[in-house]
């Protein structure tokens, strides 16, 4: 690649991602604006995934990332807040960043919870400088296929992730190497 194709592939990403960047705000949400977007995404995963429904009355603990955006143009990012719940009390604050490089391009929100099935899962987050979803406790993140399969007496795992609320154009998402990092009170 000669430095006229590096200088024009420069340009399509700053046009491809300036709308994105303009869109993120400069300061943390309020700790009232992040309870608020957590609990309305919540809702809105337990009344369209009756997987999740079923995966939440099991739940010892729930970490919810309502929007998460991420863009990428073969290096990329995503980066969100959220909350975890333990019943309806907020036992904290954390972030979720993941980078990323490889063949990508274009922008995207969506948000995801992670629901934490034992003490395992509960003593990680609490005790870990950060934790590194795919190091640590066992988390599957939940497709149509193995949503299929759960019950209440086959969630043996610590903890079972679901991506919901897709927007934007960027092919495919995984939290696999996500780093959930407790952060004051925004």
């Amino acid at each position: 690649m000669n430095f006229r194709n590096i200088l024009q592939v420069s340009a399509l990403a700053g046009a491809l991602f300036a709308p994105i960047a303009l869109s993120i705000p400069a300061r943390a949400e309020t700790s009232a604006d992040l309870n608020n977007t957590s609990n309305e995404a919540l809702s809105l995963l337990l009344r369209t995934n009756p997987s999740a429904a079923l995966v939440a009355k099991s739940a010892r603990a729930v970490l919810i990332f309502p929007n998460i955006v991420k863009a990428g143009f073969v290096f990329g990012a995503a980066y969100g807040e959220g909350e975890l719940k333990q019943g309806s009390e907020v036992q904290g604050y954390f972030n979720s960043f993941t980078g990323s490089w490889g063949l990508q391009a274009g922008a995207q929100s969506y948000g995801y919870v992670v629901f934490l099935m034992s003490d395992k899962a509960m003593k990680y987050v609490h005790e870990s400088h950060g934790w590194e979803i795919g190091v640590g406790p066992t988390v599957v993140v939940v497709n149509e296929g193995i949503a299929k399969n759960l019950s209440s007496t086959t969630l043996q795992d610590d903890a079972y992730a679901y991506i919901f609320d897709q927007k934007g154009l960027m092919a495919g998402i995984s939290i696999e190497g996500t780093k959930i990092s407790h952060i004051a009170t925004p």
